[in-house]
């Protein structure tokens, strides 16, 4: 009898990448991937069409399949099962002015925090359902159903679509508790916060399946497991342990780590996720991570490798060059107009070396404050796994234990949002209580630097460059130090 086989899909902002590994192992047998179109606001079609291209000649190998999709993004449907507009995703921001109206229509950020483990953000699917209402409510009134990207393919999978509209889409709670109307604490939808955000509708929502569950089948008879959110699937794929904690850099930047008990942070820069696999999965966002690089590069006319050549050559701190890296807006700190800004130009730094060691710098720096949210909520750190894109440059990760102060190890390259997915898929094949083990390899470890000071020195000028430009609307909480011991009726998280 041939082994089983699974596919994990990973549906990104720029792209869908499939992998089929071997059920019991893990092992990758097949890649392929598809790109997706550009901008902040994509036809859904457009996904399903990639899926399909991906997956041509793959899923019908596959016993079973999983997706995990970027997060937070609004797909709205008729009754028809045709989505009424291009979905909205994560990364637009015109829905900035809802999140505050809504934050404030609940009563502040402490009960949105209680609420949904999570404050409202121009990037959370209740914005921007607001922000529909608000300015296309022919459009609104039209909408039957709102799923997330995940959840619209999941559905179109299993045969859903114009073809068969009645079919009812499914979720799973890590994707779930990125939008806004669903609780991970209490494992349930809030409607009347789906009605506040709506103003006053309240379309169908997917079904919240259990981490192993089966969502259905497609008609080819694979079996279609629930799927999740992208940085649950990464950190389903990465096997995450305690004090472990993943920085992603990629389109944008993420530091998250799994928790058992849920999350509900008032300032809102920690998002109180659910994970993919029962527990919680504590989230600080950034909109800019890789694309600093990228960017960085096309300033200078050279490509990513001549970039990280050159950033070597100046020395850390880049002699006071600083690059406040908001280049699309930022969602953490919550400055969701602003732009991009280099800081202490002279004579002496005004070369190609310094400004794409700023560059790099700038882009962790950025990381390190959101982390230092996710410490201030009780998060203890051990060691920083560093993936994504950016992670497989050597001097990122250089720079990373420099400025972090801990620990980092680099886990293999490898897509790890799609290895999670088709490991949640092999868990909903083989019916176990718990997922198969499937090990990952390591390629960089890298120590805590034997001088703090220096990563010291470099975040404490990026600090005096935000604060001069934002003043406390960039700040972060402090490292507490030490920590202590929480009263029993007091929230671990």
């Amino acid at each position: 009898m041939c082994a089983a086989m699974v596919a994990g899909v990973d549906s990104s902002t720029q792209s869908c990448k499939v992998v089929v590994c071997a059920a019991d192992t893990g092992e990758i047998l097949h890649q392929a991937q598809a790109r997706h179109p550009d901008g902040t606001e994509v036809a859904p079609q457009a996904w399903w069409e990639a899926l399909c291209a991906a997956g041509d000649g793959l899923f019908e190998q596959v016993d079973a399949i999983a997706v995990a999709g970027q997060q937070h993004g609004m797909v709205a449907v008729d009754a028809d099962g045709n989505p009424v507009r291009d979905a909205l995703l994560w990364n637009d921001v015109r829905s900035a002015a809802a999140a505050d109206e809504l934050i404030l229509e609940l009563g502040g950020a402490q009960a949105w925090a209680e609420a949904v483990g999570s404050v409202p953000l121009a990037a959370f699917t209740v914005t921007k359902l607001r922000w529909l209402a608000d300015h296309e409510p022919e459009l609104a009134d039209r909408t039957a159903r709102v799923m997330l990207p995940h959840d619209y393919l999941t559905w179109r999978l299993r045969g859903g679509g114009p073809s068969n509209p009645g079919l009812e889409p499914t979720t799973d709670r890590g994707d779930a508790s990125g939008t806004g109307y669903w609780s991970p604490a209490d494992c349930e939808y809030r409607k009347d916060l789906l009605a506040l955000g709506f103003r006053g509708r309240t379309p169908e929502l997917p079904r919240v399946l259990a981490p192993a569950e089966v969502a259905g089948r497609t008609p080819g008879g694979a079996l279609v497991a629930a799927g999740t959110g992208d940085n649950a699937g990464a950190a389903l794929g990465l096997g995450l342990g305690e004090g472990d904690v993943v920085v992603s850099l990629g389109t944008s930047g993420t530091v998250f780590a799994r928790s058992v008990a849920p999350s509900a942070d008032a300032s809102g820069a920690v998002a109180g996720f659910a994970d993919a696999t029962g527990a919680f999965l504590p989230l600080v966002c950034t909109l800019n991570a890789a694309r600093v690089l990228e960017y960085a590069a096309d300033l200078l006319g050279v490509d990513l490798a001549t970039l990280e050549s050159l950033a070597a050559q100046a020395p850390p701190g880049a002699d006071g060059l600083v690059l406040l890296p908001y280049l699309s807006g930022e969602r953490t700190p919550n400055l969701p107009h602003a732009t991009g800004s280099l800081h202490g130009l002279r004579p002496e730094t005004m070369r190609p070396s310094h400004i794409a060691r700023a560059a790099f710098e700038g882009m962790l720096c950025n990381m390190a404050e959101a982390l230092d949210h996710l410490r201030s909520r009780g998060t203890g750190v051990r060691r920083i796994l560093l993936i994504g894109g950016a992670a497989r440059s050597s001097l990122v990760a250089e720079i990373a234990a420099q400025i972090f102060g801990v620990p980092v190890t680099v886990p293999q390259p490898n897509e790890y949002v799609a290895l999670g997915a088709a490991r949640q898929a092999a868990w909903a094949l083989s019916g176990a209580a718990e997922p198969p083990i499937w090990s990952a390899r390591t390629v960089a470890e890298i120590p805590a630097p034997d001088a703090p000071a220096i990563g010291s020195r470099i975040r404490a000028e990026y600090q005096r460059a935000q604060g001069d430009l934002y003043g406390r609307s960039g700040a972060v909480p402090p490292v507490p130090a030490p920590r202590r011991r929480r009263r029993s009726h007091e929230r671990r998280t």
